[in-house]
């Protein structure tokens, strides 16, 4: 894929209205701009408590006093940072077409784009043969150095497993789990991938990107199918019957993922490559109340 733009202008400015929605507790004692239920000094009221000798004197609210003639002061809700981690796939399938590789990146971009507009910490994590540092900023300021990033991956080539690649690169502690994936292989290797996933992180949320010619294949006919990931090409005689016993296996593999990740906690999300970045982005992804 030539390298281009990832997103428009008017786009990204739609970004900057758009936060990153989870119910995981905020994790991190850095300073972000997400409300921790835990005491502090943010500008966000808590609530009232005695005051003790040592706390400090300017939290005393002296309009209670003046009422009560007893001092107490102010408490506040900390504010801490999420800590959001991306894995995309760098799989060969991730780029069976043009328009698949960029929806994938498009959707890293646009979710990895908010994290650090809310002033949360990133890392963002391309899984691949080679090994590719992964990104790790936090804060506004780390924008442009995240979208330009993306912008030198290359293109998905990857022959190995990607989620015996991906489980190395998985970081504890993070807030947000974003994995990004056609989620084409075995079952087996998707259940312990998704089994460890927990582990990493309170909130885990699984991208599943989707061709229309895979999801619902119309082609009859006798047909050569080239495997991108093998590179070995099958002559196959699409049948009625051909499509049926299809159909049956993609929907046993479908339900098989949809059990796993509601056994071990992770929210799942089908797109389409066909509908693009817009409909993913801004109708399934926020529909699925992971953004706000």
């Amino acid at each position: 894929m030539t390298k281009r733009v990832l997103l428009s202008n008017d786009i990204y400015k739609k970004l900057t209205t758009i936060r990153l929605a989870s119910k995981s507790r905020i994790r991190g004692h850095h300073k972000g701009s997400h409300r921790a239920q835990r005491i502090g000094s943010s500008m966000d009221f808590s609530d009232y408590r005695a005051y003790h000798l040592g706390d400090d004197v300017r939290q005393i609210d002296w309009n209670v006093y003046a009422r009560s003639e007893k001092y107490f002061i102010k408490r506040f809700l900390d504010e801490q940072e999420m800590r959001v981690q991306i894995l995309l796939d760098g799989s060969k399938s991730m780029n069976s077409q043009p328009e698949k590789w960029l929806l994938a990146n498009q959707l890293a971009a646009a979710l990895g784009y908010i994290v650090l507009q809310q002033d949360d910490r990133l890392q963002c994590s391309y899984i691949t043969d080679t090994d590719i540092p992964p990104f790790r900023q936090k804060g506004s300021s780390a924008k442009q150095q995240f979208l330009h990033t993306l912008m030198q991956f290359p293109e998905p080539s990857m022959q190995s497993s990607f989620v015996e690649k991906a489980s190395k690169h998985l970081v504890k502690g993070q807030t947000v789990l974003l994995v990004i994936t056609d989620a084409l292989e075995p079952i087996e290797k998707l259940e312990t991938f998704i089994r460890r996933l927990r582990n990493y992180a309170g909130d885990i949320r699984l991208i599943q990107i989707v061709e229309q010619d895979i999801h619902h294949p119309t082609f009859t006919g006798d047909m050569a199918f080239f495997d991108i990931e093998t590179e070995k090409t099958v002559n196959v005689s699409v049948s009625s019957s051909t499509l049926h016993n299809y159909f049956e296996s993609k929907a046993q593999h479908e339900k098989q993922l949809d059990l796993l990740c509601a056994k071990y906690g992770v929210a799942k999300l089908q797109v389409l490559v066909e509908e693009g970045f817009q409909q993913s982005f801004f109708h399934r992804l926020k529909k699925a109340n992971w953004i706000q």
